[in-house]
This record gives structure tokens, C-alpha cells and sequence, in this order.
């Protein structure tokens, strides 16, 4: 990004201190940007002035406040492209918790906003900034699987529990987002299944199948209505595997499996090998997300998590989501 004047050390305000919101206030104020918050629940708004002594403002005093370089919306999704369109349009960097927007359309308009604007443009897809993450893309690319042939993801718990978005929007951007980062590429097609059990036409449970060129393959199954938590990602490859298990400690979250199959008179004749734990840093993935935002917003960078990776994740769940309603496969 060129054309505009950056200021090293950047001042954001957070729009929305609620169940995630408050965390994003806890690492801007860390890191010492944070300048402003904006909720429209008063109550919640004066929590956080009570926790880290920042001021309140409304968010039409947020656009014109000189003060402020950023803003962070951590708003319910159905208000992100709206409020990030105000942000851009009065000059501010804007980081958008998942997902950017409901609608592609919406979010490829975010996007050349952004672009015409010469303002940065960040969504939070929180697990792409993950050590294990980081970790796991080094294994991949260093060539450690080999060729990756399939992926599949589980995303599962007894909550949180909503009625505004369904599971699929709710849990599965994540998982999806690793995936595309893995692969490099949008899916050729999308296959996806709901079931509503709390809330009529809600889906609880969601199973999402994705194909790509080279025969690989990939799905993510989400639930709320699940008996334990479970988050991982395997990746299988023809020279390895490898697992990302964001339930267990640093020392253990990423693990190598060399497995390998060999062919014996026309056999597939499996060939274990002993499990390898890959240390990793043990930081907090949203205080690294927070850092990467205020280093964009001062260098001018574009994110790891732009408008543009925003939009390829949406596609994605678009499809996913017409394929649930139509009961067929979506091409992307």
C-alpha cells in the first residue's frame, strides 16, 4: 500500500465487548492501542471502561475521531459489512472478526473499498495466526507429507449455542480458512448436510465436503451439540500425516506420523512409523493477530488474512450453505 501516511504506532478502537469483543479490548489494551470502545449495550461498554479505563464513544464519534488510526468490529456478523464499510469510508484500517461479511457480494464490495481507499482490510481468521498452525504449513510446504492427498477437519462442543447463525457460519470459517491456506486453492465443488435440533431451520450439526483439483479432497464437521470438546485437523499425505489437536499443550498440539504405504505383490501393506510431537511457541494466537493487525496498519502490508482470503472463505461457506438448502452439489 502506498499513498497514505503511516503512523508507527497505530490507535484502534473495538466495536462490540461481548463474548469475543472482550478479549480483542484485553489484547489491543496489552499491547498499548487501544484508544476507544463502542457497544451499544451500555453495561458493557462500562465494563471495559471499568477493566482497562478506556473511554466510550459512539461509533459515528469513532469515524470522526482524529485519534484513532484502526477499528475493530467484533460485532453479531449480520452488522460487519456495514460497519466496516462506514470504517473504510471515513479512513480507518478495519479488522473484522469473522466472517467479513453474510454475502460475497458484500464482501468482494468491502474489498475494492478497501483497495480505492488505500486502507487495510483484515478479517479474523484467528487460527491462521496459531504457532500450531505456522507449524503445520511448515511441514506441508517443507515437503515433510509429500503430496497431500485429503484433509478433514472436526470442530465440536456442547456450546456455544446460537440463534442468530447457524453452526456452519458459526464454527466452520475457521476450518475452512486452514484448509484453503493448506491447499493453495479454492475447492472445484461442495457438498454439505445440516440437521436442526434446537432451533428450526438452525443447523446444529453440519458436515461439509469439499473437492479440488488432483483428486484431493477435504470436509469439516462442525457441531454444538457434541458430548466433549474436540478441535482438529489431520492432513494426510502419501509420505506422512500430520495433527493438529488444539485441545492438548504446546508441547504436543502438532504431531508427525511418517506413516507409509507400501505395495507388496499388489498389496497396499501399511507401514507404521512412531508418533513425533513438534514443539511449538506457546503465544497466544490472538495477541499475534492483534500484533499482525497494528504491524499492518503502521507498514501498510497487506495481512495474512486479507479482504480477499475473507471472500475465498465465504465462498466456500456460500456454497456449503446452498448445498445444504438445495440438497446437492454446488460448484465454486
Amino acid at each position: 500500500m502506498t499513498g497514505q501516511k503511516r503512523i508507527p504506532d497505530p490507535k484502534v478502537a473495538v466495536v462490540g465487548c461481548g463474548y469475543w469483543g472482550k478479549n480483542l479490548v484485553r489484547n489491543f489494551h496489552q499491547l498499548g492501542a487501544l484508544a476507544f470502545v463502542h457497544d451499544v449495550r451500555e453495561e458493557a461498554a462500562a465494563a471495559m471502561t471499568a477493566a482497562y479505563s478506556v473511554l466510550p464513544r459512539r461509533f459515528d464519534e469513532l469515524l470522526g475521531e482524529d485519534g484513532i488510526q484502526g477499528i475493530v468490529i467484533a460485532t453479531p456478523a449480520e452488522h460487519h459489512a456495514a460497519l466496516a464499510e462506514s470504517a473504510l469510508r471515513a479512513g480507518k484500517d478495519v479488522f473484522v472478526e469473522k466472517p467479513l461479511a453474510l454475502k460475497v457480494s458484500e464482501a468482494e464490495a468491502l474489498c475494492r473499498l478497501a483497495a480505492a481507499e488505500n486502507r487495510v482490510l483484515m478479517v479474523g481468521h484467528l487460527v491462521r495466526y496459531h504457532p500450531a498452525f505456522e507449524k503445520l504449513t511448515e511441514l506441508c510446504r517443507s515437503g515433510a507429507l509429500g503430496e497431500i492427498q485429503y484433509i478433514y477437519s472436526h470442530r465440536l462442543n456442547l456450546g456455544k449455542i446460537r440463534t442468530e447463525e447457524n453452526i456452519l457460519w458459526s464454527f466452520a470459517p475457521h476450518d475452512i480458512s486452514m484448509i484453503l491456506g493448506l491447499l493453495d486453492e479454492l475447492p472445484k465443488t461442495v457438498s454439505a448436510t445440516g440437521h436442526a435440533y434446537l432451533n428450526h431451520d438452525v443447523p446444529d450439526v453440519t458436515t461439509t465436503h469439499l473437492t479440488f483439483s488432483g483428486g484431493r479432497a477435504a470436509h469439516v464437521f462442525v457441531s454444538w451439540l457434541h458430548p466433549f470438546k474436540e478441535q482438529r485437523l489431520v492432513v494426510v499425505g502419501d509420505e506422512g500425516m500430520a495433527v493438529f489437536d488444539d485441545t492438548l499443550g504446546p508441547e504436543e498440539k502438532i504431531s508427525l506420523f511418517p506413516h507409509r504405504v507400501h505395495w507388496d505383490n499388489g498389496v497396499p501393506v501399511p507401514a507404521r512409523a512412531e508418533r513425533r510431537p513438534i514443539p511449538i511457541d506457546g503465544a497466544e494466537p490472538l495477541n499475534l493477530e492483534c500484533r499482525h493487525f497494528l504491524h499492518c496498519m503502521a507498514t501498510g502490508e497487506a495481512p495474512q488474512t486479507d479482504g480477499e482470503e475473507g471472500v475465498r472463505v465465504l465462498r466456500v461457506l456460500d456454497a456449503a450453505q446452498r448445498s445444504i438448502e438445495a440438497g446437492r452439489i454446488i460448484g465454486v
